[in-house]
């Protein structure tokens, strides 16, 4: 477009252009392709580094000519003095917006931060822990504190005093802090680096997790006991106790099969499929039913379609002391290993783990259901098999 002379007689032209005021200061009139209409507004160009830039000043309709004028010799300063207008106004801006967020504080970024993720949690379990642990340890220290001013020294004051003792629940509330921090600073409400950063700060200050952590794995029972033990729990006529057994036979998590719908099960085909939302791999997980497992379904009564409507305190009720149900999956795994032929990756998907990197399952989309078939009806069998003469589990009593 043409430059011209601006004055003010041409505040209202009608012709699209750039008209100059002088000192880098022009009227910028633009053409809507859409409405027709025509849009004014003040803009400021200077070059930076050999490049021309353009700084916008407002709309005709808001700043007057001599407020244009003073915005770009204020503009104009900044660039004598060897600075980029638009960056500089960039960071006032920023700066305003952490000035008017100092009073936002860790707890309320910690429940904005909750309240957005909390649709794609799975399970109340899961926002729970959230909740009490900032709660418990977090919120004690740096609650009530603005967010700008959490630093690595109040982070460590939080962790620090449980990093060996406790340190799982340390661990976590660390990537709890630094996920909160990240919102902060993302919602513009905090700058600068998350003090709670693992990679290059905090390892540097505390030891660890893999050298420290002493992992206790949850109680299982043998595998050789796992007969005797399903021989007595069929003695009990009661839904935990064939939840339970079900459990075993399907070597399925806990909250699966207490989450268990009769829509899921296909009797003819024999297949019990697990949505993607309740497994832990976020797969849907398809259970190949022996005819055991089939049976005991058969048996149960039907009341709306929820299988087994029993809770998971009912389920522990009916194991020994000093085992925990989630164990029998390690049972079932260790009997793979030790008593059967089945290839490693046939016993993980029975578990519903995810089996090797990304290039491998990006090449194998099947989930080996009928190998998979004939594993599940051979620990069927071997769970029905008599136990040996003299072989007794304890049972808790109910």
């Amino acid at each position: 477009m043409a430059l011209h002379r601006l004055s003010p007689l041409k505040l209202k032209t009608s012709r699209p252009g750039r008209y100059l005021d002088g000192g880098g200061l022009y009227l910028q009139v633009t053409l809507n392709p859409k409405t027709g209409a025509l849009r004014r507004s003040w803009v400021y160009r200077f070059e930076s580094q050999g490049h021309e830039r353009r700084m916008g000043l407002g709309s005709l309709d808001d700043v007057t000519l001599q407020e244009a004028r003073e915005r770009a010799a204020a503009a104009r300063k900044l660039h004598r003095d060897g600075q980029d207008p638009i960056e500089a106004r960039e960071a006032a801006r920023s700066a305003k917006r952490l000035e008017s967020a100092k009073a936002t504080t860790f707890d309320q970024c910690a429940s904005a931060y909750i309240s957005a993720h909390r649709p794609s949690w799975r399970s109340a379990k899961h926002l729970n822990q959230w909740i009490e642990s900032l709660r418990a340890y977090a919120s004690p220290v740096i609650g009530p504190l603005p967010v700008q001013q959490v630093d690595v020294a109040l982070v460590l004051k939080i962790i620090q005093p449980i990093w060996l003792s406790k340190n799982e629940t340390a661990s976590r509330v660390r990537q709890r802090i630094e996920a909160v921090l990240d919102w902060a600073t993302a919602s513009g409400f905090r700058a600068g680096d998350n003090p709670a950063r693992w990679r290059g700060l905090l390892e540097n200050l505390l030891p660890p997790t893999r050298k420290i952590r002493n992992v206790r794995h949850l109680a299982a029972m043998p595998y050789s006991d796992v007969r005797a033990f399903l021989a007595e729990l069929r003695k009990r006529d009661r839904l935990p106790a064939r939840a339970l057994e079900f459990t075993i036979l399907t070597a399925a998590r806990t909250a699966e099969v207490l989450q268990a719908r009769w829509s899921e099960i296909d009797f003819d085909a024999r297949v019990w499929t697990v949505p993607a939302s309740r497994t832990k791999a976020h797969r849907e997980h398809r259970v190949p039913l022996s005819l055991r497992a089939l049976e005991l379904l058969q048996g149960l009564p039907r009341s709306g379609d929820q299988i087994f409507k029993c809770w998971q305190a009912a389920m522990l009720g009916e194991v020994p002391r000093d085992v925990t149900v989630h164990g029998f999956r390690s049972s079932f795994r260790d009997w793979c290993a030790e008593q059967t032929n089945f290839p490693r990756e046939v016993a993980e998907a029975a578990l519903g783990h995810v089996v090797g990197d990304s290039t491998e399952r990006a090449y194998r989309r099947g989930d080996v259901l009928e190998k998979r078939r004939r594993l599940m009806e051979a620990w069927a069998a071997y769970c029905q098999k008599a136990a040996p003469a003299g072989e007794v589990i304890e049972i808790r009593s109910a």
